[in-house]
């Protein structure tokens, strides 16, 4: 038999840091618990809970709150997933570290491992069949513990390659080799000036909160929720899930996402709040952020099928600036 190592790898033309070959498959494979990841959860899990209650302070809430926020809207949202994953706007060098860094803060994985995590399962979900861990495919409390505690370990999974710029550069594996060890400086200011309260809500509390946030809103985001677009021939359509805009700073628009994933604005349509978007477009009007990627700015799919008036295109999408962007934009780039 030929040897499976030799076959030719391709990169996916949607998701460029997948390679595969005629073996690639993302279906089967066997969902496995995985320590690290299930003591690192359950263990701020336990922190939180019993710590929180003991040393509960109004201040210390206030902590929480504010450092979430800050972490999940320029760390998650505009550092790790619209600038590092999808390049959908770009800024000084020293501003993405200092976002991403604040990515790595909100507790599921450095760069390079949240960049695999999420392409793997892009990748999958555009197939016409994908294994049920990638595609939230299993009742809410099973997939829970699968996200949540677990890892996917595919019979023929794609190869992984991301760019040299990113691969290879020191700052970015450092913070990939040591991103569980990035709570600690943060941990030392926040007992310094609050003492171990500040530290319990504003290190365990605020991980639990945003990787359990994450995990749900992306089982609802997969599973149910309104649509206006549909992606024809992908085992995984996305959802957008209305209550959780303002929480997740706009990364709940998900149909949004999926039909256009590399656009800087996920909020595409009035009344949905898009706070990533909001903050990312100040930060364009100061100049730190340029080259801003909009759904009318990216390639023609003709996969990509409308299914509600609102989308204002009949048959194929290939004038996807017809949708009603947020009026604001319009304002701010007239």
């Amino acid at each position: 038999m030929k040897d499976q190592t030799k076959l030719q790898m391709k990169t996916h033309k949607e998701s460029p840091r997948m390679a595969e070959n005629r073996l690639t498959n993302g279906e089967f494979g066997q969902v496995l618990w995985a320590p690290a990841k299930s003591l690192w959860y359950t263990s701020h899990l336990f922190i939180a809970v019993v710590g929180g209650a003991y040393f509960f302070s109004l201040s210390a809430l206030a902590v929480f709150i504010v450092f979430t926020a800050t972490t999940v809207c320029l760390g998650h949202s505009l550092g790790m997933h619209r600038r590092l994953i999808h390049s959908s706007y770009e800024c000084p060098k020293w501003l993405e570290y200092f976002f991403v860094h604040l990515g790595v803060l909100v507790g599921m994985a450095g760069p390079l491992g949240m960049t695999h995590q999420h392409d793997l399962r892009d990748w999958a979900q555009r197939k016409p069949r994908c294994h049920a861990y990638l595609r939230h495919g299993s009742g809410i409390i099973k997939d829970a513990w699968w996200q949540l505690h677990c890892d996917l370990k595919l019979d023929h999974a794609p190869e992984f390659l991301p760019e040299d710029d990113l691969k290879q550069d020191r700052i970015y594996r450092f913070m990939e080799s040591t991103w569980m060890l990035q709570q600690l400086p943060w941990a030392i200011v926040l007992f310094y000036f609050g003492g171990v309260s500040w530290v319990v809500w504003g290190i365990s509390a605020r991980i639990v909160v945003s990787i359990t946030g994450h995990w749900l809103v992306g089982y609802f985001a997969h599973n149910e929720g309104e649509r206006d677009w549909h992606v024809n021939g992908a085992a995984v359509q996305g959802h957008n899930v209305r209550f959780a805009g303002l929480l997740t700073m706009g990364e709940s628009w998900h149909n949004n996402h999926h039909a256009f994933p590399g656009s800087a604005m996920l909020g595409l349509y009035q009344n949905q709040s898009d706070p990533g978007w909001w903050v990312l477009n100040r930060l364009m009007n100061l100049g730190l952020v340029w080259n801003v990627k909009l759904p009318a700015d990216l390639d023609y799919r003709e996969e990509l099928m409308p299914i509600d008036q609102r989308s204002q295109v009949r048959g194929a999408v290939k004038l996807p600036q017809k949708c009603p962007l947020l009026s604001h934009f319009q304002q701010a780039s007239s």
